[in-house]
């Protein structure tokens, strides 16, 4: 689940949403702009394979192209599947750090007629902070686009995100196009996506919920569009149609009630000639706790339930068996043959329905299910068996091999080719929303990472998913601070959001965990970062609650069986060990600008240098490796700042402007210094940089194809292989690059 991603966004503000909708072409050109100047090593950049880990909102298989089929995700971008490969390739990955609120995708549409075309509504976020939303089209399966930033803002990351798809081409017309918005009605272009305008005949209201158009279906020559913005009542409408691309009315006698609010998604079956829609009483994929299903005989205009389980009832444990309905897909070789998904539905577990008479039986699939996740073995979340899924809102058949289903979780992608062997369908297309990176210096891993979701993984190879999957004893949701000893790397510890308990240590260099035997109070609720001594002897825990509420940091001197407070630790801030000297620890406390140190093993601490920048919500205190008291102090639009006395004073970088993260790793050739990486600016453009003399100078080594929206959380290089970096995305995994 993705909760927790929205904290950990930067946040840039938008324009004001208005009617008057702009074409502009480029995707980048700050970019291209800075590659005249900034020399470009050639690096190939590749996933650190763990494989999905996030909310795949959208599936869509091409009517007309056997084997080509697309993904949408929240945060993460789009997805091209290839059968001939079995993989998905990414799409969105050239969007750059300005455009970070343009990886998450509200809603995609291809065109039958045209098997290349294909069209993204891209917008993480429509608070008034987000950037504004834009329709990105391509001409050649999304192997390149032009852009057309829109004025209103889309939510590919909101409430209702799995609902659609809100993006479609007339099927009268490819040469137009209907895009629903959240706050901003039903809009249409008539020129392939160049330009756009509202449609002022559109009947139906927004209010403040924000779901407004929640899905756009051709059905025949005719369009549908369900409306999320409805009350419930007997009297609400939540579908419109129009046959003749100008006029829309309300369908007569739809469904209503709280079971019908509103209307997830829909899906055609044009060899019966009945449009099945499902609906739930909030939009998900949180919050539902009734939902039905209905089918609409289009030549009659007759309704019927055909809703699989009426939610409510009572499970064998006891439990309310509450849920909404979400994804609908049709087989396209069988009338009547239809997939629907339930959704949030914890007590019994989620499930899909399949039925093969148009709905008046069902069978769930989850019954017979047999499942191998032995290509990603985290889905099992610790447990023997993993779940059949949650959040579950996009459902697709193939139309060319009626058993070949797939359907999106909350952390990956299933399918089947018999429906009853599932495992993921997930090569190629990762989504985890990275916190922070380790690359040990010895040993059999080269990365350990700190992810939201998914807690801490320990990567034995960087080619395939983790084969311990998620650490467990205890397993995280999401993590919060990971550490490892500098002079005794098989140390590491963890923290994070655990159901049972939210701290633990390894002595095998994060292959196997134990729990701290106690914790503060404060880390159910506000768990932080971490840090270890350089020897392992010594731990500091600092804690922030979700809301931002900071607190005072607490010391362990026995592995996390005894803590006490500090009361001298600016509250909130970071804690960084001293590589060298055990009995060094430093934070810095971005409220007053000032750098504290503790020379007693984190007893306590006290003020050094002040006057630093101060506010800024994004910094980074890194100690460079072996070096005693050797600081950088990376800080977002303020720079970077080094420090080579402990933290009693520090000069300015002059080399960049901006620093967002910062990291070390293996040295060059000759070299006596650690190699340098930055996310950050050293001229017009926020890219990944590397210097190799002490931040002297600086070699751009990404490029434009490899951007990946807002990677400013973590990067590390790798202490054994020099030019190999880490970069922790926010959406597209972790990204690993090596010069070549």
């Amino acid at each position: 689940m993705h909760a927790s991603r929205v904290s950990r966004r930067a946040v840039l503000a938008g324009a004001a949403a208005g009617a008057a909708l702009t074409a502009m072409p480029a995707l980048t050109t700050r970019a291209q702009a800075a590659e005249a100047t900034t020399a470009t090593p050639s690096y190939r950049w590749r996933n650190a394979v763990i494989g999905g880990t996030g909310f795949v909102t959208g599936v869509l298989f091409h009517p007309s192209v056997r084997g080509l089929a697309y993904a949408r995700t929240d945060i993460g971008g789009a997805y091209r599947w290839d059968d001939r490969t079995a993989r998905w390739t990414p799409l969105t990955d050239q969007l750059g750090w300005d455009d970070w609120n343009l990886l998450g995708v509200e809603a995609l549409a291809v065109d039958p007629a045209h098997p290349d075309r294909l069209y993204l509504a891209v917008g993480t976020y429509a608070q008034s902070w987000a950037g504004n939303g834009a329709v990105l089209r391509s001409e050649d399966r999304g192997a390149t686009w032009t852009r057309t930033d829109l004025a209103v803002k889309l939510g590919g990351n909101e409430d209702g995100r799995g609902a659609g798809e809100r993006l479609l081409v007339d099927p009268r017309d490819s040469d137009v196009l209907w895009l629903g918005t959240r706050h901003d009605g039903l809009l249409k272009s008539t020129d392939r996506g160049a330009t756009w305008a509202a449609v002022t005949g559109f009947p139906a209201t927004a209010s403040a919920s924000g779901q407004g158009v929640t899905f756009l279906v051709a059905v025949g020559r005719a369009v549908y569009a369900g409306w999320g913005d409805g009350d419930g009542s007997a009297t609400a409408v939540n579908l419109y149609r129009t046959t003749d691309g100008t006029t829309w009315t309300a369908v007569p006698a739809q469904p209503t009630g709280t079971s019908a609010k509103v209307p997830i998604r829909a899906a055609y079956d044009a060899r019966s000639r009945e449009l099945y829609v499902t609906y739930a009483d909030a939009p998900g994929p949180n919050g539902q706790s009734t939902g039905s299903v209905h089918k609409l005989a289009v030549a009659s205009g007759t309704w019927t339930d055909v809703t699989p389980v009426v939610p409510g009832g009572t499970t064998a444990d006891g439990s309310v068996d509450s849920f909404g309905y979400g994804g609908v897909a049709v087989d396209a070789r069988r009338a009547g043959t239809v997939v629907v998904s339930t959704n949030n539905r914890w007590a019994a577990v989620d499930t899909l329905y399949r039925t093969t008479d148009g709905g008046r039986t069902w069978t769930s699939l989850k019954d017979a299910a047999v499942f191998d996740v032995s290509e990603t073995p985290f889905l099992k979340w610790g447990a023997e068996q993993p779940k059949f899924g949650w959040w579950i809102q996009a459902v697709a058949v193939d139309p060319y091999d009626s058993k070949h289903v797939v359907y999106g979780t909350g952390a990956t992608l299933y399918g089947t080719r018999d429906l009853t062997h599932w495992a993921p369908r997930i090569r190629g297309l990762e989504e985890t929303s990275v916190i922070q990176l380790i690359s040990p210096p010895v040993g059999e891993a080269h990365l350990i990472s700190a992810s939201g979701d998914i807690g801490v993984m320990y990567h034995e190879r960087l080619t395939a998913s983790p084969s311990r999957g998620m650490a467990t004893n205890p397993v995280f949701g999401s993590a919060t601070g990971i550490a490892q000893a500098a002079g005794r790397p098989a140390y590491v510890v963890r923290t994070g959001w655990g159901d049972n308990g939210n701290g633990a240590h390894s002595g095998d260099g994060g292959r196997t965990w134990a729990p701290f035997a106690a914790q503060p109070s404060l880390a159910h609720d506000a768990p932080g970062p971490i840090a270890t001594s350089a020897d392992g002897s010594t731990l500091l825990w600092s804690f922030v609650h979700w809301d931002g509420t900071k607190y005072a940091a607490h010391r362990s001197a026995d592995n996390g069986a005894t803590w006490s407070e500090i009361s001298s630790f600016p509250k909130g801030a970071t804690p960084v060990a001293d590589p060298a000297d055990p009995t060094l620890f430093y934070a810095y406390d971005t409220d007053t600008g000032t750098l504290y140190a503790s020379t007693d093993s984190g007893l306590s601490f006290t003020a050094r240098a002040s006057g630093l920048p101060a506010g800024d919500s994004q910094f980074q205190l890194v100690t460079a490796p072996g070096r005693s008291g050797d600081l950088w102090l990376s800080v977002k639009w303020n720079g970077l700042y080094r420090s080579l006395d402990g933290g009693v004073s520090f000069s300015k970088i002059a080399s960049c402007w901006a620093s967002y993260t910062l990291g070390f790793g293996r040295s060059a050739p000759g070299a006596d210094y650690p190699a340098i990486y930055q996310v950050g600016s050293t001229e017009t453009v926020t890219a990944v940089y590397r210097s190799d003399d002490e931040a002297k100078t600086w070699v751009r080594i990404n490029d434009d194809r490899h951007q990946w929206g807002w990677v400013g959380q973590a990067i590390v290089g790798d202490p054994r292989v020099h030019g190999r970096v880490y970069l922790a995305t926010n959406g597209r995994g972790i990204q690993y690059g090596e010069q070549i």
